[in-house]
């Protein structure tokens, strides 16, 4: 049996010249958890050319959904950015990942700090009802150079609240921030200086988060990832797993590729 499923594209997003998204058939065997990732490719000279791409539909959802971006030169994305609906794209049977809610220990506000296509894991947690059911509050982070970088923007904004499933609970908990840093727009700055910053936390409302209450996921640039590892280990926070969870969550399968 092949560690591939070999499924359908039904749709694709090009959001800009560096960003799309594709959905796809999904076997009726494939399971996973919101946050989590598989691998996901083509067949290039007869062989599975696979990265790691996190699921950014709901688990619950029939078609699967995913993030990328384009590199030019990529061994696979410079494939993957070219298909169309009907094409053919393989998809690992077993999913993984960090960004799990076992992972964490229990805590009053969650904060999903994102860069890039490192949005996708969280796409997948704000349409997961146990995200809320967890939480008061969930912040959602998404920080881009360019504005046409903001992807799934409307739909978090005008669709995600209108969802007969959750709708009401997103309404009620779910704060979205998005950020940009190289275009005007009325959200600026970087993630990491945002979370340092005391007013940013008192223009959502809420309270400075600190490692007693508090619970973080983080998944985007390596260079977010280890400027926020040390900004949160410097308040206290201690980084989780499914053998120990704790008070935040780093996910390092980030596709560049």
């Amino acid at each position: 049996m092949s560690n591939q499923y070999v499924e359908k594209v039904l749709s694709v997003h090009h959001w800009n010249d560096t960003l799309f998204s594709f959905r796809t058939t999904r076997n009726p065997a494939f399971r996973f958890e919101a946050g989590q990732f598989a691998m996901i490719g083509l067949m290039v000279e007869g062989r599975p050319l696979l990265r790691a791409y996190s699921m950014a539909c709901a688990p619950y959802d029939e078609e699967l959904e995913f993030l990328s971006i384009k590199v030019q030169n990529g061994p696979l994305t410079s494939r993957l950015q070219k298909i169309v609906p009907g094409d053919e794209v393989l998809i690992g049977r077993k999913a993984t990942g960090t960004l799990l809610h076992d992972n964490l220990v229990p805590g009053r506000n969650l904060y999903f700090l994102s860069t890039g296509t490192g949005l996708a894991p969280f796409m997948s947690l704000i349409r997961d009802p146990a995200t809320y059911e967890r939480f008061e509050k969930v912040v959602l982070v998404h920080g881009v150079r360019l504005v046409s970088e903001l992807a799934y923007e409307h739909f978090i904004r005008e669709e995600l609240p209108a969802d007969e499933l959750i709708g009401e609970m997103v309404a009620a908990q779910l704060i979205y921030h998005p950020t940009v840093t190289r275009e005007e727009y009325p959200n600026r700055g970087r993630v990491t200086e945002l979370f340092g910053s005391d007013d940013w936390f008192a223009s959502l409302g809420l309270p400075v988060a600190d490692a007693a209450h508090d619970r973080v996921m983080l998944c985007g640039s390596p260079a977010m990832l280890a400027d926020m590892k040390v900004m949160l280990e410097g308040k206290g926070f201690v980084e989780g797993s499914s053998s120990t969870p704790a008070t935040y969550v780093v996910e390092r399968a980030f596709v560049e590729k």
